[in-house]
């Protein structure tokens, strides 16, 4: 039998099969996919076979295969630093929630679920929301940010869960696709997701006054069906992300105003460093390159983490 992963606890898996129905499955014995170290070894939108056995009353799944996936979003584990952990699998959107304030989304974290993105061939789209919350000052922020991603390839929308404005141009890009809703704590996840389809009614919290920072509301991946022929997979909120198994060489493709420079650079193997002509360099001395964009660059390539600091304030 054939079916797709819908929730993961850690060692119960919900999922439903190709015909509609629900089975709450486990993994078989020794289950292991080649390759990939990660802490789920089965995520939320993968495409799995299982065999479902009866004892007694009980029905139970055993998911014994897991069928290749087109694509995953996947970060550095922040507690088993060695390990991964897949976010989701087989995504045609990822949507990133992005909010000025209450809680701050730094630039640093948005490059790098970009990067990620981009290495994993996953279309995303930042959704800059609580527009409604925010002065004039603050408008204009978001208004530089949404220009100098919009500049760089990405389509960005400025949205409010709670007023619904702008939620109908989400819709559009959602209807026919699989798509992952992923941000900080507190940037809105839960409760755009009630507006898209409010017969959900997914728990929200409000935002911590003393902190300014979310508190958790999605304690484990899960997938929905939508009644506008949509999927959705809402993601608990994350701190930082940090980017793995992007060679250092690559890292630079993974940036799309860095890579249609790349050519015009003189050395083939241009790192955008220290070297001679390097076309990237140009254009970021010539302000045609975000400098913000430059430094999470670095600071990948350097190998740090992404800012688990205090002002980073989202606990996982």
């Amino acid at each position: 039998m054939k079916g797709t992963v819908y929730k993961s606890t850690g060692s119960w898996y919900t999922v439903k099969s190709f015909n509609g129905t629900f089975y709450e499955c486990r993994l078989k014995g020794k289950f292991r996919i080649g390759g990939i170290k990660s802490t789920n070894p089965v995520a939320v939108g993968d495409r799995v076979v299982f065999e479902v056995e009866t004892k007694g009353d009980e029905t139970i799944g055993v998911i014994y295969e897991i069928e290749p996936r087109e694509n995953y979003i996947i970060r550095k584990s922040v507690n088993l630093s060695k390990q991964t952990h897949i976010i989701a699998a087989n995504i045609d959107i990822a949507f990133l929630l992005v909010t000025l304030n209450n809680p701050t989304t730094f630039t640093t974290f948005i490059d790098r679920f970009l990067v990620t993105a981009e290495a994993y061939h996953v279309k995303a789209v930042l959704l800059f929301n609580k527009i409604d919350t925010y002065d004039e000052e603050a408008l204009l922020e978001v208004k530089y940010l949404a220009a100098l991603y919009r500049e760089v390839g990405y389509e960005c929308i400025g949205i409010s869960a709670k007023t619904g404005k702008n939620v109908e141009k989400v819709k559009a890009l959602m209807k026919g696709n699989v798509s992952m809703f992923s941000g900080h704590s507190g940037t809105g996840k839960s409760t755009l997701i009630n507006t898209l389809e409010p017969d959900l009614n997914l728990k929200t919290s409000e935002i911590s006054e003393q902190h300014m920072q979310g508190q958790h509301t999605t304690t484990f991946a899960e997938m929905f069906d939508l009644s506008f022929e949509a999927q959705i997979i809402d993601t608990p909120g994350i701190k930082g992300f940090g980017v793995v198994e992007i060679e250092k060489e690559e890292l630079g493709d993974y940036f799309p105003e860095f890579f249609a420079l790349k050519e015009h650079c003189k050395f083939n193997n241009c790192m955008h460093l220290q070297e001679p002509h390097c076309a990237v360099k140009e254009a970021l001395e010539n302000d045609e390159i975000p400098w913000s964009r430059y430094k999470s660059y670095l600071q990948i390539l350097e190998g740090e983490d992404d800012t688990y600091r205090k002002d980073n304030y989202q606990n996982e």
